[in-house]
Formats: C-alpha cells, structure tokens, sequence
C-alpha cells in the first residue's frame, strides 16, 4: 500500500498546507509536529515561489515571505529530513513546475523520494502535459497528483482513470482562498471520479471552517486546508503552532 494510501485508511483524511519558510523554517517544522500530534493525516508542504498563481493573497503573502527569509529548495529539503526522524504521516509537496524544472526535475524528484515525500503537486502543469514529470515520477515512486477542478468536465473521467495517490478536487474556480460558501455541485464531479478510480479525493480550496469541512469530507475522502492555517501563522509567527494545533484539532473532530 502506498503511503499516501494510508492516510485516508480510517476514515476522512485531513489535511493541512502550511508554506515552509513562514515565518521561518523552525516554526514550520513546530506546526507540522503541532498538526500531526492533532490528527492530521497528511501534511501538504508549499515550497515558496515568486509568482504562485494557483494562490489568493493570505498564501502569497507567505510565499513572499520566505522568500524574503532566504528559504531555498535545498534548506525545505534538509527541513523535510529533519521531520522524517519522528513524523511518519505522508508528506506530499504542493510547488509549481519553475522550481522542480530550475532545480533539475531528476535531482528533485530523487530527492523526494530519499527524504520521504510521498508526493507532488503542481498546479500549473495541465494534465495534458503531465508527461514531462511522470515517467520521473514514477521512476522514484513518488506520486505526482492530480487536480481536478469545476472547469474539467469532460476529462473529469480521464483525469482521475490515470490518478496517483490521492485526487486534489479544487472547490471552486480561481485562486486558493478562504470562502463564506461553496456552491460547486461537487457531488456530481465526486460521482465520476468513483466510477472511474478507487483513489481516494480530497476538497481543497476555500475551506475555513470545521463546519465547511465536515461538508467536503461527508461527499469526499477528505479536507485539505491552507489559507486559514497559513493566516494563522501571519497572526501569530512563531507562536502559530498552538493556534494551528487547535484550530487541526477542531478540523479534524469535524470530520
């Protein structure tokens, strides 16, 4: 079973996306810790970049912000391995093709899988070209995974015959951000990726409040939140890790 796999084995999964870097790499790996001791189920780590167009202004915001704190790819590597000695959820990167390609998509990739993420996720890579990373990908065994948004229609069926890992279901159109409500006819786009895979699907985007991620989870496998953790840490910098604690806490009993 794929470590990914696992992280939706008893029930809903939760899972959190916190930026590396923000407000420093010593308080990030602090709120992975506080988030796993909580219950998440899988942790989502951003990798900073300049132009993060998936992302609304609060996960910009903490782009810029590491950036600004000198975090580089090779310093959220040796972060990654740091964690590895006692947490043992699934990490997965979510990142955008620039950093993998400006990095040498095979040096990357390898070292994802030497340091124990799980996964890839990259925003701007269309399925369609999906190829470029793929055959990487699975060389290394590090599942490179799909997002399948309101918009895909009639590749809904086709994305999620060939998924890996888990399924990122975008909530709604634009960027990453949180939302008073969701009003994407989800459950019809849930409907296809069943008839189509049994890898597990996960609602992003938007989601900031328990109640909205109860919501997610009773027509999905899962919740993935970002823009309310991250804005946690905007708030709190390095006394984050115990709002972030709680508020993953109050998340996952949603569930």
């Amino acid at each position: 079973m794929s470590n990914i796999a696992k992280a939706f084995e008893s029930g809903k999964a939760f899972i959190p996306f916190i930026t590396c870097g923000d407000p420093d790499l010593e308080t990030t790996a602090a709120v992975v810790r506080a988030a796993v001791d909580n219950g998440a189920d899988l942790i989502e780590l951003g990798i900073p970049f300049s132009d993060p167009t998936a992302e609304g202004p609060v996960i910009q915001g903490a782009n810029l912000r590491a950036l600004r704190g000198g975090v580089k790819t090779d310093k959220v590597f040796d972060l990654v391995r740091e964690l590895r000695t006692d947490v043992t959820v699934p990490m997965v990167f979510m990142t955008y093709a620039n950093v993998v390609f400006s990095y040498g998509a095979e040096k990357f990739i390898s070292t994802c899988a030497e340091i124990g993420i799980d996964g890839l996720i990259l925003p701007d890579i269309p399925f369609e070209e999906k190829e470029e990373f793929l055959p990487v990908c699975r060389k290394y065994g590090v599942a490179l995974i799909s997002l399948i948004a309101p918009t895909s229609e009639n590749r809904i069926g086709m994305i999620a015959r060939e998924a890996e890992g888990f399924i990122y279901l975008v909530s709604s159109l634009g960027v990453t951000g949180m939302r008073s409500e969701i009003n994407t006819d989800l459950g019809s786009i849930v409907k296809i990726i069943r008839e189509n895979t049994s890898v597990p699907c996960a609602v992003g985007f938007g989601i900031s409040t328990p109640e909205q991620a109860g919501k997610m989870a009773a027509i999905s496998d899962g919740a993935i939140v970002g823009s309310a953790i991250v804005r946690l840490l905007e708030q709190h910098g390095k006394d984050a890790p115990k709002y972030v604690g709680e508020l993953v806490k109050a998340m996952k009993e949603a569930l």
